[in-house]
């Protein structure tokens, strides 16, 4: 519990890191050391788990086409788009005001900034070598890169805060551009690529600790998301090259282990299926049902239309749809079942499950199809559909017809590939920002709409009243509170 004296609680709230006065009885060893990076993890797993447990998918899934409605407040909310859902000021602990604010994301940053400041203070002589120094520091560039290139996805311009800042200290920051905010992102991945290896200094944190692996995976999606599509490619190069990572079969249980966490497909994931880990609300607790997933929840809290997955998977022999879809259980909504590795610590109806599942942030067939996104971008379509025909064949179906648009066709597989993953959302944006091929449902926003931001969210109104120099971002600025 340590690390939870190293990084500020209501601080935050406007804008600034608030230490607690430890730190100079702190950062005495390697132990020390060790603690605090380890703290960038667990603040990093609280803020994707904000919202009650699916921020990470509320950002990345929820307003896209693979979720037709919710049926539990105020999600219906976030899946309408309707994020200037006006709350009152002591409704803080609704999930619509959680998610508008950046405040766990800011303390990740914060323990990023204070891991890097004093680690390169402290003497070499008090880690086992100096390669652990390095590589700890490294790890800390890329959490930090990780969490701007998440920040800037939802909100595009936010501050940019590189210093851990003493209390006395503090003051407001106004946001940088979403152009500067990827810019940080890219520089401090070049500087976590200076310290980190292929292999993890405990082979046991593979994925779910940084490495080579995860911060080509990052640069070849910031890549995709700037339009630097060269980046993409070379990044994405990087990784199949590397023969660090492997595709998992696509049959029955094995498909499973993906999810379960730490796959050999797995290149950077949020660890939460440990013994000694779980969480009793998660994005399992919205999209399982009784009686094969849940024990009290009778139908998904995020509903799926039977009519959606026959439209995605219109090939029945694909595998991820057999082995991922459950479609028998009811005749209108479909049960994706990928985080149903849940565990019952008491026996009985009413036992509170925990879900064992890891956030799986990075895989390998991710980058793959990146790189085929890219290659069609960048005129090699040959080369692209050769990679995009080999995840197909992963998945029990043909090479791909011709018909339609080779962008479309990728897109479209990374919507049954990685369907309920928090990629979809900012798939669908790219896929209009870079390529004119619009595929929101108008109900939730309009091209128009689009144009002028709405795909990125609103800051909460709390936000701007503790920070008068933060601007709302411009859709959700014309449109009110």
């Amino acid at each position: 519990m340590i690390l939870l004296l190293l990084v500020s609680c209501k601080g935050f709230l406007d804008l600034e890191p608030k230490s607690e006065a430890t730190d100079e009885n702190f950062w005495k060893s390697q132990d020390d050391a060790k603690s605090a990076v380890a703290g960038m993890y667990a603040l990093l797993r609280v803020a994707l788990n904000g919202g009650y447990g699916i921020a990470h998918y509320a950002y990345g899934d929820l307003a896209s086409d693979e979720v037709n409605s919710a049926n539990v407040d105020p999600y219906h909310h976030i899946v309408n788009m309707n994020l200037n859902l006006s709350l009152a000021s002591s409704n803080t602990g609704n999930a619509v005001y959680l998610l508008r604010r950046y405040d766990d994301f800011y303390k990740v940053i914060d323990q990023a900034n204070r891991v890097i400041k004093h680690l390169n203070q402290m003497e070499n002589s008090f880690f086992d070598s100096e390669k652990t120094k390095k590589y700890f520091i490294g790890e800390a560039y890329f959490i930090r890169s990780f969490t701007y290139f998440y920040l800037g996805r939802i909100w595009g311009g936010v501050p940019i805060l590189t210093e851990a800042t003493s209390p006395i200290y503090a003051v407001n920051h106004e946001s940088a551009t979403a152009e500067k905010v990827m810019e940080q992102s890219l520089n401090d991945l070049q500087e976590a690529k200076k310290y980190l290896d292929w292999r993890n200094l405990v082979n046991t944190d593979f994925a779910v600790r940084a490495n080579k692996g995860a911060v080509f995976a990052l640069e070849a999606h910031i890549g995709a998301w700037t339009g630097n599509y060269n980046s993409t490619i070379a990044a994405a190069d990087s990784i199949i090259n590397s023969e660090m990572y492997f595709y998992v079969s696509r049959d029955s249980l094995a498909y499973k282990t993906i999810f379960n966490g730490k796959s050999s497909e797995g290149i950077f994931e949020i660890s939460q299926s440990a013994t000694n880990e779980g969480t009793s609300v998660g994005i399992g607790t919205f999209t399982l049902a009784s009686p094969k997933y849940h024990r009290t929840i009778s139908s998904p809290r995020l509903v799926t239309s039977k009519t959606r997955i026959d439209e995605l998977y219109n090939d029945r022999n694909d595998k991820r749809r057999k082995f991922t879809m459950d479609t028998t259980i009811n005749s209108t909504f479909v049960i994706c079942n990928k985080y149903s590795n849940i565990s019952y610590p008491e026996e009985g109806n009413n036992a509170v499950p925990v879900f064992k599942n890891n956030i799986i942030i990075f895989r390998y067939s991710d980058i793959v199809l990146l790189k085929a996104e890219a290659l069609a971008a960048t005129n090699k379509s040959s080369q692209a559909i050769q990679v995009l025909d080999e995840v197909r064949m992963m998945s029990g179906l043909a090479p791909w017809s011709g018909n339609g648009t080779l962008m479309k066709a990728i897109f479209d597989e990374r919507a049954r590939e990685l369907f309920m993953e928090a990629h979809r959302f900012y798939d669908m944006v790219r896929l209009y920002r870079h390529h004119g091929i619009f595929e929101f449902p108008a109900s939730r926003m309009t091209q128009e709409q689009f144009n002028r931001g709405k795909y990125m969210w609103p800051f909460d109104p709390s936000l701007l009243n503790q920070n008068p120099l933060l601007k709302q971002t411009p859709y959700w600025a014309t449109v009110g509170f």
